[in-house]
C-alpha cells in the first residue's frame, strides 16, 4: 500500500465551521455489510494520513441514510455507508431538511448467500425454493394457499427432512431489499404464484408483488435486525437455522458456515465479478457534499477509499471478500470533480 501524507492544516476549513470548533473526525454510519470494509479503510487512513481515524459505526443501510439526511453541519453525519441504493424518499427527506447534492459513490459488489451449520446438510437452492419455504400463501395443486411447509423435504424431496428455519435480514438492512426483489420476488415468478396473484387481483402486478413479498408469520422465517454477527449466533445455537449472510461474512467464517449454492451457482468473487451468481449488488456510499472543505479529510478518505491500492482487484477490500468494480476508475474521476448524483433512473 502506498504511503499518503497530507497536512490537515493546508486543508480550508468553510464558513459553515470554524477552525475553532470544527470537527476533526470524518463521522460514518449505516450498513451493516459495508461496516466491515469501511473500518478496513478508516483505520488505514488514520495509519497513513494526517487525520484522525474517521469514527465508523452500523445500524443498517436505510438508519444511515435518514441520519444522512437529518441536516448539514457538523453535528451530522458526512457520510452514509449502504448496500442498496438511495431511495427517493430519502432524497426528499434530504431536500426537505436542507441537504442538497450528495455524491454516490459505487465501490464494488457483494453477494448474499444462504449459509447453514458447516455440519450440516448441503442445500441447492433455486430463488422458488426459497419463496416456497418462507411466503406466508404458495402455489400448490393450482391455488393459493397458506404454506403448509414445515421441512426442506416438503419443498423439495431431493432435500434433508430438517425443519425450514431461516434467519432473514430485518427491513431496516440494504440486504432486505436484494433478498426480496432478487430471492423472493423471483421465486414467485418460478414458481407461477406471482400469476395467480395478478389473477386474483384483477392484474394488479403492484398488487401481486405485495402478496408475493409477505412472509410466514409462525416462527420459520425470522427477520434479524442486528448484523451477520448476530444471524451466525442464531444458526449457531439452532442447527437447522439457515442464515442470509453477506458473501464476505461468510468467506471469513468458513470454519462454521456450508454455503448453498444458488441456481446451480457456487457464491464467490469469481462468479460474482463474471455475473454468474444471481443473488448480487452494487455497494455504496453516499457523501454529504456540503461537508467537503468543511470536515477536515473528508474528500481524501473518500478518495482513498477508491484508490487502486484500496478498492482495486488487489487491495486489501478484494482481500476481505469484495468484487472490485470494473467502473471504479469512472468512480474516481467524478469524487475528484466532486459530481453530485443526478436524478434517480
Amino acid at each position: 500500500m502506498k504511503m499518503f501524507k497530507i497536512s490537515a492544516s493546508a486543508l480550508a476549513i468553510a464558513a459553515a465551521a470554524t477552525a475553532a470548533d470544527a470537527r476533526d473526525q470524518v463521522q460514518i454510519t449505516g450498513s451493516s455489510t459495508v461496516l466491515p470494509y469501511a473500518t478496513i479503510v478508516a483505520e488505514a487512513f488514520g495509519e497513513n494520513f494526517d487525520f484522525p481515524t474517521p469514527v465508523v459505526e452500523g445500524g443498517g443501510s436505510g438508519a444511515g441514510r435518514k441520519k444522512l439526511c437529518e441536516g448539514v453541519g457538523e453535528n451530522t453525519v458526512d457520510i452514509a455507508n449502504s448496500s442498496s441504493r438511495i431511495s427517493q424518499a430519502d432524497l426528499d427527506l434530504c431536500a426537505a431538511n436542507g441537504v442538497g447534492e450528495i455524491m454516490e459513490v459505487r465501490f464494488g459488489y457483494d453477494g448474499i448467500v444462504f449459509a447453514s451449520d458447516v455440519n450440516g446438510p448441503e442445500f441447492a437452492f433455486t430463488p422458488g425454493h426459497i419463496y416456497n419455504a418462507l411466503a406466508a400463501e404458495v402455489l400448490k395443486d393450482g391455488a393459493i394457499v397458506a404454506n403448509p411447509h414445515t421441512t426442506w423435504a416438503e419443498v423439495d424431496p431431493a432435500f434433508a427432512a430438517q425443519d425450514i428455519l431461516v434467519f432473514v435480514p430485518g427491513t431496516k438492512h440494504g440486504t432486505r431489499e436484494v433478498f426480496d426483489q432478487k430471492v423472493i420476488i423471483a421465486g414467485c415468478e418460478e414458481t407461477g404464484a406471482m400469476e395467480a396473484f395478478k389473477a386474483a387481483n384483477n392484474g394488479d402486478e403492484d398488487a401481486a408483488e405485495a402478496a408475493c413479498m409477505k412472509l410466514r408469520t409462525d416462527g420459520r422465517s425470522i427477520d434479524i435486525d442486528g448484523d451477520y454477527t448476530e444471524t451466525l449466533q442464531r444458526v449457531d445455537a439452532d442447527k437447522n437455522g439457515i442464515g442470509v449472510f453477506g458473501l464476505s461474512f461468510y468467506q471469513n467464517n468458513t470454519d462454521k458456515l456450508r454455503v448453498a449454492t444458488m441456481g446451480g451457482v457456487v457464491p464467490s468473487t469469481e462468479t460474482i465479478a463474471a455475473g454468474d451468481y444471481p443473488v448480487s449488488r452494487p455497494l455504496y456510499f453516499y457523501v454529504k457534499k456540503a461537508h467537503i472543505g468543511v470536515i477536515p479529510g473528508l474528500k481524501e478518505y473518500v478518495e482513498f477509499f477508491l484508490s487502486d491500492d484500496m478498492a482495486g482487484p488487489n487491495g486489501p477490500l478484494a482481500a476481505y471478500g469484495l468484487v472490485s468494480d470494473p467502473e471504479l476508475a469512472a468512480t474516481q474521476a467524478a469524487v475528484a470533480a466532486e459530481t453530485p448524483m443526478g436524478p434517480l433512473n
